[in-house]
């Protein structure tokens, strides 16, 4: 791409770019992000998958002169193909995240197709530059039969190889991102004084606060005390945190923010107006068909389901990604955002259903419920876990509805091993055994679930160990832990 030459023009406004980061997943998309914001999200996502919509807004100097990007990181696995379209859509420019070692895979080819249905222009980052295997030139070919015009081959979509790994092109790849943005969308006619118009791109309920939704501003301005509306859901703004986490009092141009003050949850995909602002009735959400409410009963089906559930999951994405997920024969009963709770529990026991939890939190009190009442209510951090074990149940490998404790153990140590951590216990009940499905639960709150991958004592391997002994565990997924935690090994 040729160089746009640089324009003085006096107390000129710059708007960060929206950028959209998608890819197929572990291609590294996260760890690009990470390394451009210096921060370390990659490593605490469950399985390395990024499981909902993020947005973070980095600033650096380029030409002399202080610059911004706002970027939203979208998910890699094929369940979430509709949070992807979501952030494609809130965005100014995309950015193409393909492995230079494994070059156009299934999701790819699908985010592909969103920037195309899109419009925006859009960069392709090759990574992973650093590693021997590496085979850009097949991987532009690939890109090529996939119908990406690439520059240097006849089109004019701008390549760029990097390495999050070495840190190799990224100063690069931010000038490329405001070079784009600046010759191809220059937010003409965008400005903090326009009519405010933002877009919801994700959307949860929290139990603690009420309705919240993260939204990108694409015009206008939106501060505290502002009243909101989101297709038909009204509010009004009690906070603003900025993408960095911190609370601002007013939000403009390119900008992402977590917005408290809807009376309901919107929905994802919404377009946010100011009240009375004479636009709020041409913007009307596309989608009519799904709720959105924190909780909605299904209409029973005239086929009698194979099998029923109850989803409790934190944000409206995720249902919406496990609800197109599931197999059709599953009867999606009730949708909410949220943890799982009594009535959740009762509900599924008048119609012998299954309460399915996604990054939620199940306290100890509703696990004791949930077995005396003999409901099965399981938590999930990894959404092909999840679909994998319905599938099981419809393939006739039942759950077990009452859960069996093996073993209990406190956390005593950590150590540092490769690139995670062992967890040092000493066996309090029972035993633990490599294999095992782990709780951790630290003051009666249940942090995660995991499974003992490598179970030692000293520097030998061994397969179990018993009451009164202590040893080292390593859990994958990796769960937050500290000292004093305890661990339930459960079957």
């Amino acid at each position: 791409m040729a160089k746009k030459q640089k324009q003085n023009i006096p107390n000129k406004i710059f708007y960060p770019p929206v950028v959209a980061v998608v890819g197929h997943v572990d291609h590294g998309k996260t760890t690009l992000l990470d390394t451009i914001r210096k921060s370390n999200i990659a490593q605490r996502e469950h399985g390395g998958i990024t499981q909902k919509i993020g947005a973070s807004k980095i600033e650096f100097v380029n030409d002399e002169e202080k610059r911004a990007v706002t970027f939203i990181d979208t998910p890699g696995h094929e369940a979430f193909s509709n949070m992807r379209g979501r952030g494609v859509m809130a965005a100014d420019i995309g950015l193409l995240v393909v492995s230079s070692v494994d070059g156009v895979m299934p999701q790819t080819k699908e985010s592909i197709e969103f920037l195309k249905e899109s419009g925006i222009p859009f960069i392709v980052v090759l990574t992973k530059s650093d590693l021997p295997e590496k085979n850009p030139e097949k991987v532009k070919g690939e890109l090529l039969k996939a119908e990406v015009l690439l520059e240097g081959y006849g089109g004019d979509v701008p390549v760029i190889e990097v390495s999050a790994k070495i840190n190799s092109n990224i100063k690069e790849l931010l000038s490329l991102i405001l070079l784009v943005f600046e010759m191809k969308n220059e937010n003409l006619g965008n400005s903090e004084k326009g009519e405010f118009k933002g877009v919801v791109i994700e959307s949860k309920l929290d139990q603690r606060i009420g309705p919240v939704s993260t939204v990108v501003i694409k015009n206008g301005a939106l501060s505290v005390r502002d009243e909101i509306s989101a297709d038909k859901i009204l509010g009004k703004v009690k906070s603003l945190t900025d993408a960095l986490g911190k609370r601002v009092d007013r939000a403009t141009v390119g900008e992402a923010v977590e917005i408290l003050g809807f009376e309901k949850v919107p929905q994802v995909g919404s377009v946010v107006l100011k009240k009375g602002s004479g636009a709020e009735e041409a913007y009307k959400n596309i989608d009519q068909n799904s709720s959105g409410s924190p909780s909605a009963i299904a209409a029973p089906t005239e086929e009698n389901p194979l099998l029923s559930v109850i989803i409790c999951a934190d944000t409206l994405g995720s249902i919406e990604a496990i609800v197109n997920a599931l197999p059709t024969q599953i009867n999606v009963v009730s949708k909410k955002t949220g943890d799982i709770s009594p009535a959740d529990l009762l509900l599924a026991k008048s119609i012998k259903a299954i309460v399915l939890g996604f990054n939620i939190k199940i306290k100890p009190e509703i696990m004791k419920l949930a077995k005396t009442e003999k409901v099965l209510a399981k938590n999930y951090k990894l959404i092909y876990e999840l679909i994998d074990e319905i599938t099981d149940v419809l393939d006739g490998r039942e759950l077990s509805l009452i859960e069996e404790i093996l073993g209990k153990a406190k956390i005593i140590a950590e150590f540092p091993f490769e690139k995670t951590k062992v967890l040092g216990i000493t066996i309090l009940e029972g035993r633990m055994a490599k294999g095992d499905k782990i709780r951790l639960v630290r003051k009666d709150e249940v942090i995660g679930e995991s499974t003992i991958f490598s179970l030692r004592q000293g520097k030998n391997q061994i397969s179990k160990v018993e009451k009164g002994n202590e040893a080292g565990i390593i859990i994958s997924p990796f769960l937050d832990f500290t000292i004093g935690d305890m661990v339930i090994s459960h079957g």
